[in-house]
């Protein structure tokens, strides 16, 4: 199923009117009358409610009560109390697709998709870097975002550095631990990855056109699964997940965070202010000081990670030479 945060009205108001009164039962005439919805559509909405996955319960004689919530990633659960100006404001929401960013690419030419988010239950064809495939069972958090941003082309590889940051921001404030940043996009937890980039970036005349970021978060997955999938992946170094950390938080609350600190660092970007924001990456960073090894390109590279340039690109120093690493798979070597 396909839904959106401004598709069916109907249901989001019968939803709606449950939450806002979730300590009395409301019966089905009540919400008819107030909602100026049939009784029948009435009874259709709290179906699909419950199959949303939200809990309402139903008494003769009394009516409906919601009792919990859908931990599902639904379009007007990500957009109801939303903080931002224009990232997530637009939502889509699949319960299985091939991949997220597959649905925001043909998406993207459409300027008035701008900040739009694709959201998946599962993905049957998550992308990763480099073309590999991202492992995307339930319980994860998969999207996609579109953008057309006004920034130089020259930040576009600085971007996904930037979008790590502002994921790695999201987690500290809601899981109150602080994650590790590894070059080029990954985010860690305790040396293991919890959660990747990606972007795909549209260009013509030498401007971007448009701009549509993928993030998968190991949000409540099978860890040991994943990695016996992944096992004899090239440069594999382990799979978290945010349910290890053993504190309740709702996934929606995660992607709002995100969604917050994406657009304050989307902003800095389009006004050329970076520094902050390689400074602060930097500092989080579990690549910068290591001793690595990268395969590039241009062949294996190895040596000490001094830094991350303007551009977001890794310097590499070994010897008396130095090298500037746009991209490429990364091993920290111990010292």
């Amino acid at each position: 199923m396909i839904y959106n945060s401004f598709d069916s009205p109907g249901l989001v108001k019968v939803l709606t009117f449950l939450q806002t009164h979730n300590t009395e039962y409301l019966s089905g005439q009540d919400l008819s009358d107030v909602l100026r919805i049939s009784r029948v559509a009435i009874w259709k909405h709290i179906k699909k409610i419950q199959e949303l996955g939200y809990t309402v319960e139903s008494k003769q004689k009394l009516g409906y009560k919601l009792t919990s919530n859908s931990d599902a990633l639904l379009p007007w659960e990500i957009t109801s109390g939303l903080k931002t100006k224009k990232i997530g404001k637009k939502a889509y929401y699949f319960d299985s697709i091939d991949s997220t960013q597959n649905q925001a690419l043909k998406m993207s030419e459409d300027t008035s998709n701008d900040g739009t988010i694709i959201i998946a239950a599962k993905q049957t064809g998550g992308k990763g870097r480099l073309g590999r495939k991202w492992i995307s069972p339930k319980g994860g958090i998969w999207f996609s975002i579109i953008l057309h941003p006004k920034f130089d082309i020259s930040i576009t590889t600085l971007f996904p550095i930037a979008s790590s940051l502002a994921l790695s921001y999201a987690i500290e404030k809601t899981f109150k631990i602080k994650p590790e940043l590894k070059w080029p996009n990954d985010v860690t937890i305790k040396g293991k990855k919890v959660a990747g980039m990606l972007v795909d970036v549209s260009l013509e005349s030498n401007k971007i056109e448009s701009l549509v970021l993928g993030v998968g978060i190991n949000f409540d997955v099978d860890v040991k699964q994943i990695e016996k999938n992944l096992k004899d992946t090239p440069n594999f170094y382990g799979v978290a997940s945010l349910r290890e950390q053993k504190i309740k938080i709702k996934p929606k609350i995660l992607v709002q965070t995100f969604l917050l600190e994406l657009e304050k660092i989307y902003e800095l970007l389009n006004r050329k202010q970076t520094k902050s924001i390689i400074s602060n990456w930097s500092k989080r960073s579990s690549t910068i000081g290591k001793k690595v090894e990268l395969n590039t390109i241009e062949g294996k590279i190895k040596g000490d990670a001094v830094k991350i340039d303007d551009d977001g690109a890794l310097i590499v120093s070994e010897k008396n030479k130095t090298s500037k690493i746009i991209a490429g798979d990364i091993i920290h070597l111990s010292k």
